[in-house]
């Protein structure tokens, strides 16, 4: 596995990286390769995973990318209003982790957190349904792309303010430990976030107390339009937890498989009472930071090397050279998404809003609206 401890060493052999990349700001990871070694691995790569849970990720990838399309799709004709962050290109990240973990583990996402709540087993139609204000969505329209819950599925939710849920997961571990569960907690964020006040706290009392929490950093490069070059002294995020004394770790976040056993890893030691790991992805996303952002900060060389590493398209190559799903059968299941995709929106379109005399309710715990205003629930 392509995995090393950061600040220890290179990670495998580098193809040369597009020009601009590493200079003037521009990120460098370094490691990065067009697929290389990643078809070599052999059967280790897929020790302990049977055909249809690898079929699965690949299902939930492609169900990733073309739901973060779609949106983007509804966005560009205003069906969808509102920000929206959408997650394509670093599908293998939220796939890899979400399948290291148990169903009754928690996860906390981000403001680009749509693929989080699908690799975590989302229904795409109430999440369609949500991003379109709908009382059908999974917050009942209140939430929107931002917000979405799924408390009952371990999903805790997302946040619109950046690293504002990593006290959160760090508090859910806290609840975890003092209760004596085996559940643990998968706190996504990105890089952006690792420069917060937040990040280095909770990861101070995670190491501190040996929380049961994976942190997952989705390095994607760019804190909206400023390189992590630029906005961190170091290379690696990973390297900031020996600071709060525990394991950071860098993994290739174009491979699920590499991204998987990274956190089954750090999930066991977790679990077992070693407390914390920070899992460092390094990935891209390839639409801009929102719709809004036309991406003039980066070159078409750099955005064209990293299509080439697409992680859909990386792991459909590996499971057809395996002779575990042929590229015929990879097809089918890609139409069979788009239609999934299409019955999503269908329901969206055709779900009603919220009345607005709903509109006080879920605000504050047990109060209705009475003639004269809010009234305690008897």
């Amino acid at each position: 596995m392509r995995v090393r401890a950061a600040g220890k060493g290179k990670t495998g052999d580098a193809p040369s990286r597009p020009r601009g990349a590493g200079r003037q700001g521009k990120a460098d990871i370094g490691y990065a390769r067009l697929g290389g070694g990643y078809f070599d691995m052999g059967e280790k790569m897929l020790e302990g995973l049977g055909r249809e849970q690898l079929v699965h990720m690949l299902r939930l990838m492609m169900r990733i990318r073309h739901f973060e399309d779609r949106v983007f799709e509804l966005l560009g004709r205003n069906v969808l209003t509102g920000a929206s962050h959408v997650y394509a290109g670093s599908e293998a990240v939220a796939v890899g982790a979400c399948s290291a973990v148990t169903g009754k583990d928690y996860i906390t996402s981000t403001h680009r957190g749509h693929g989080h709540c699908i690799a975590r087993g989302g229904d795409l139609k109430l999440m369609m349904a949500e991003l379109c204000g709908k009382k059908t969505g999974y917050c009942r329209g209140r939430g929107g792309s931002m917000h979405i819950a799924d408390v009952a599925a371990g999903n805790l939710g997302a946040t619109g303010v950046v690293g504002g849920h990593i006290p959160v997961a760090t508090g859910a571990a806290v609840a975890c430990k003092i209760k004596g569960e085996s559940r643990i907690v998968l706190c996504f964020f990105g890089d952006g976030a690792s420069n917060n006040g937040s990040f280095h706290e909770s990861l101070n009392l995670a190491g501190a107390w040996k929380l049961p929490v994976v942190y997952v950093c989705e390095n994607n490069m760019y804190g909206m339009s400023v390189p992590w070059a630029k906005a961190a002294a170091i290379k690696d995020v990973a390297k900031r937890a020996e600071a709060y004394g525990f394991e950071g770790i860098v993994v290739d976040g174009q491979l699920p498989l590499e991204v998987r056993r990274a956190v089954l890893a750090a999930a066991e030691k977790a679990r077992g009472g070693g407390g914390p790991t920070l899992v460092e992805a390094k990935t891209y996303r390839y639409r801009g930071h929102s719709r809004s952002d036309a991406r003039k900060y980066r070159t078409k060389e750099e955005e064209e090397y990293w299509r080439g590493r697409c992680p859909i398209l990386l792991f459909r190559k590996l499971l057809d050279e395996k002779g575990i799903f042929s590229q015929a059968e990879s097809d089918r299941l890609n139409e069979e998404v788009v239609r999934e995709v299409d019955e999503a929106e269908k329901f969206a379109m055709e779900s009603p809003y919220p009345d607005r005399t709903e509109l006080f309710e879920d605000v504050y715990a047990n109060w209705i609206e009475g003639e004269k205003g809010l009234v305690r629930k008897s």
